[in-house]
C-alpha cells in the first residue's frame, strides 16, 4: 500500500462527522474536518516523550488504541517495530488507518473494533497505548479499557502507556472539577472525564499495572505556539484560513479555546507509563 498524508486523506475518505452540522459534531471530529493532524491534549512532544518512555523498537508489536486517523501511528512506525494493530471504532478512521504503509518490514494492520473489547488474542502485544481516549470514558469504560490493554499484553516484556487530559492540583475542589467538566462537555460536545495525576495513577495500578514513569504538559491544544509546533507553519495557516470560511465552525473553536484558557490553571496533559504488576506467589 502506498502511503499517504492528512490532506490526501481528507480528498479520499471521508472523515469523522460527515453529514453534521459543524455546531453540533464532537470537538475532535470538528478539528480534524479543518486539517488538525494532532488531537492529543499534550501535543506531539508528549506524544514522542510516551513513545521514547515506551521505547518502542524492531522486536515490538504494537496495538494502538483508538488509533483515530493515524498521527501517532506514523511517527510508531518510523521506529519499525515488528508489528502494529490499530484499533478504532469508526468506520471512517479505520479506513484511514488502513491506508497506511510501513517505511520496513512491519506488519501493519487496522481493525474496528471497541477498545475495551478488542477481539484480539491474549498476549498478542508488548506495546499498548493510547491518547485522549480514556478521559471520555465514564468509570466502568477506562477501567474495562485499562483491563483489555492487560490482557492484549506479554507479562514478560509488555508496556503500557496513555496520554490523556488531566486536572490539577491532586487536591483539587471537587465543585471545581464538576464544574470544569461541564464545561468541557458543554464546549467540545464529549463527555469528558479527565482525572487528577494521582487518580490516574491509581486507576492503572488497581487494575493490575505497576506505574514506572509519568509526564505532564499544559494544555494548549489551540494555542497558537502548540498549533505550530503541532501541525507547522503552513499547515496551522490553512485550518485558521478554514476556520475564518465557515462561521460555525469558527465560534465552536473560538468557544473551545475559551474553556480550555478559562481552566489553564487547573487542567493539563500527562502522560504515564505502565508495566503489568507481577503476581504473587
Amino acid at each position: 500500500m502506498a502511503s499517504t498524508d492528512h490532506s490526501a486523506l481528507q480528498k479520499t475518505i471521508p472523515l469523522p462527522g460527515d453529514g453534521l452540522d459543524a455546531s453540533r459534531m464532537p470537538g475532535h471530529w470538528l478539528l480534524a474536518r479543518l486539517g488538525k493532524r494532532v488531537l492529543r491534549p499534550g501535543g506531539v512532544e508528549l506524544t514522542r516523550w510516551m513513545l521514547d518512555a515506551l521505547g518502542v523498537d524492531p522486536e515490538d508489536r504494537v496495538v494502538e488504541l483508538a488509533a483515530g486517523l493515524g498521527a501517532t501511528a506514523r511517527l510508531t512506525l518510523v521506529r519499525r517495530p515488528a508489528a502494529y494493530t490499530a484499533v478504532d471504532r469508526d468506520a471512517t478512521a479505520v479506513a484511514a488507518l488502513s491506508a497506511l504503509a510501513a517505511p520496513g518490514p512491519t506488519q501493519v494492520r487496522a481493525v474496528r473494533s471497541d477498545a475495551a473489547d478488542t477481539r484480539l488474542p491474549d498476549g498478542d502485544a508488548t506495546v499498548v497505548y493510547g491518547e485522549a481516549m480514556l478521559t471520555m470514558q465514564p468509570e466502568p469504560a477506562k477501567r474495562r479499557i485499562v483491563r483489555e490493554a492487560l490482557r492484549l499484553l506479554d507479562g514478560s516484556t509488555g508496556r503500557y502507556a496513555i496520554h490523556e487530559l488531566c486536572l490539577l492540583p491532586d487536591d483539587l475542589d471537587p465543585a471545581l472539577a464538576e464544574r470544569i467538566t461541564h464545561d468541557l462537555h458543554e464546549a467540545i460536545h464529549v463527555g469528558a472525564r479527565p482525572l487528577t495525576p494521582t487518580a490516574w495513577s491509581e486507576l492503572l495500578a488497581t487494575e493490575g499495572f505497576t506505574v514506572t514513569a509519568i509526564k505532564t504538559a499544559p494544555m494548549a491544544l489551540l494555542e497558537p505556539r502548540r498549533l505550530i509546533a503541532d501541525e507547522g507553519v503552513v499547515p496551522a495557516l490553512r485550518i485558521a484560513g478554514r476556520a475564518l470560511r465557515n462561521p460555525a465552525a469558527l465560534r465552536r473553536v473560538l468557544h473551545m479555546r475559551s474553556v480550555f484558557h478559562r481552566h489553564r490553571d487547573h487542567l493539563g496533559a500527562i502522560s504515564l507509563l505502565a508495566v503489568p504488576t507481577p503476581s504473587q506467589p
